[in-house]
């Protein structure tokens, strides 16, 4: 495939940046959310932090962690990284990939702890650890988007067997 000319880059680039800087800032504010849930003794706020936790996963970190995925394959398409030619992109794909995986599965214990918070008041140690569950594994998101970030940024060398096939058949091709 050819890359993309300028502006259409810019414009992907763009998209697949801001999904990708959205998905981390929200996973931040679950975390925050977790954390308030867990060791706040306010009833009111235990409520509250489990009930935004499900509206702020499905309705915010969900779709942008797809819109990362999309965006970021379309991005690595249409460039000169291509999708398969440098093990960075690879990196990076598998963990968008098993990072959206993880959080479609993790969003049913959100459920869970958002019904019991919505139903009645989630006593001190009440589903305590699935409580400290969600703070673990917000953290964990935390870090494996912060690595998928770093990646993009450091793009560590490292060409596939297709990635030096398409970079000896291109420099056979004229100019």
């Amino acid at each position: 495939m050819r890359p993309f000319p300028p502006r259409l880059r810019k414009l992907t680039l763009t998209l697949h940046v801001a999904a990708s800087v959205g998905w981390l800032g929200a996973v931040a504010a679950f975390l925050a959310l977790a954390v308030a849930g867990l060791s706040s003794s306010s009833p009111q706020t235990v409520q509250g932090s489990y009930v935004s936790m499900e509206l702020v996963g499905w309705s915010v970190i969900v779709p942008l962690s797809i819109a990362s995925l999309l965006t970021g394959v379309l991005q690595s398409l249409g460039t000169v990284w291509g999708l398969l030619r440098y093990y960075w992109v690879i990196a990076k794909l598998l963990i968008t990939v098993l990072a959206t995986l993880l959080l479609l599965v993790h969003m049913q214990p959100v459920g869970h702890l958002a019904d019991a918070a919505a139903r009645a008041t989630l006593a001190g140690g009440e589903l305590e650890g699935m409580r400290i569950q969600l703070v673990a594994d917000a953290a964990a998101a935390l870090l494996v988007l912060l690595t998928a970030a770093a990646l993009s940024v450091f793009k560590p060398r490292g060409v596939t067997r297709y990635g030096r096939r398409r970079q000896r058949e291109q420099n056979l091709l004229p100019h």
